[in-house]
């Protein structure tokens, strides 16, 4: 009797012919190999699809200090009941204490404070909403003026990013914030030349590729403090080292005193803002401009505003340990 095999059995020969199918040899398991944090985010920047944003990290106080970075600054931030320094309260301060040297590169972080208080009222809901700080959270707080004169005191240089609504807030808080050079970050860098769309701290963290807790003042102090100190693509040197240069020379204010009144959109126009004489200036419009800009905005006055010659606006020539007082 011929020998039957079942062909649906496994161990039914098979026999090679036309239209049989070659048996395939297991292929091994592809090994998955994960990739890391920093590969993760450079293949999706590279498809160009994406944007990266990293949380940024604060500085840790430094144990040694570099020799090298002999000058001491401080970035100093303020959460405020409003935006009045005559008649609204700070209820937080932070500050950052760091090393730098004459070119303004950023070298050590040597201190760090951060504190609430306690205002005389009650904080507005809307100071609430954009701090996040409550009454609750200051009931009974009070700046512990010992430990932020030890940042203070040493200080070569003050900055904050809105210089002109910190200084006079610090001023009215503490005399240790007298007698000293301050520095804008806002307005005495030139953000939209190193390719900033803004000069908000948040849009210039985001712009810089991090984000972070924003409106709390140590928070808000740090990531400055990072954008300060980023090599810009295609800057010449860093943000900082462009404010410290800033910060060393000294401006002009001009008064356009008893200019006529029907000029005054003109000088609105021109960037002239107005002093009702309560803060101790003339009661004029008045423009702050480079020791380099003098001359031709002296011009200006003389032949478009006052149509005279001999007109001889009052000025003022002001530092960094003038400027930004209110």
């Amino acid at each position: 009797m011929a020998e039957q095999f079942d062909m649906f059995s496994e161990q039914a020969p098979r026999r090679r012919g036309v239209g049989s199918v070659a048996p395939k040899l297991a292929q091994p398991e592809a090994q998955v190999i994960p990739l890391s944090e920093d590969e993760m985010v450079d293949h999706l920047s590279g498809t160009g699809r994406y944007r990266i944003l990293r949380k940024l990290e604060p500085r840790a106080i430094a144990s040694v200090l570099r020799p090298e970075y002999p000058l001491k600054g401080v970035i100093l931030d303020t959460e405020t009941t409003g935006l009045s320094a005559r008649k609204d309260e700070i209820i937080e301060i932070g500050a950052i204490a760091f090393t730098f040297d004459a070119h303004g590169a950023i070298g050590d972080i040597t201190g760090i404070y951060g504190g609430l208080r306690q205002p005389s009222v009650a904080i507005p809901a809307e100071i609430t909403r954009i701090t996040g700080i409550t009454d609750d959270m200051v009931s009974g707080q009070s700046i512990d003026l010992a430990a932020l004169q030890a940042l203070i005191e040493p200080a070569d240089l003050l900055i904050a990013h809105n210089a002109g609504f910190d200084r006079p807030f610090c001023e009215a808080f503490s005399p240790l914030f007298s007698d000293k050079a301050w520095a804008c970050s806002n307005s005495e860098i030139a953000w939209v030349s190193r390719g900033y769309e803004g000069t908000k701290l948040a849009y210039l963290i985001g712009q810089a590729g991090y984000f972070h807790d924003g409106h709390r003042a140590v928070d808000d102090c740090f990531a400055l403090l990072e954008v300060l100190a980023r090599n810009d693509d295609g800057a010449a040197s860093t943000a900082f080292a462009e404010l410290y240069q800033a910060s060393q020379r000294s401006r002009v204010r001009i008064f356009a005193e008893s200019s006529p009144f029907d000029m005054k959109d003109h000088l609105k126009a021109r960037g002239y803002r107005w002093s009702d004489g309560s803060d101790g200036r003339p009661k004029s419009w008045w423009i702050e401009v480079g020791e380099e800009a003098l001359d031709e905005e002296l011009r200006y006055l003389r032949a478009e505003i006052y149509r005279s010659q001999d007109a001889d606006p009052p000025i003022r020539r002001l530092t960094a340990f003038d400027r930004f007082r209110g």
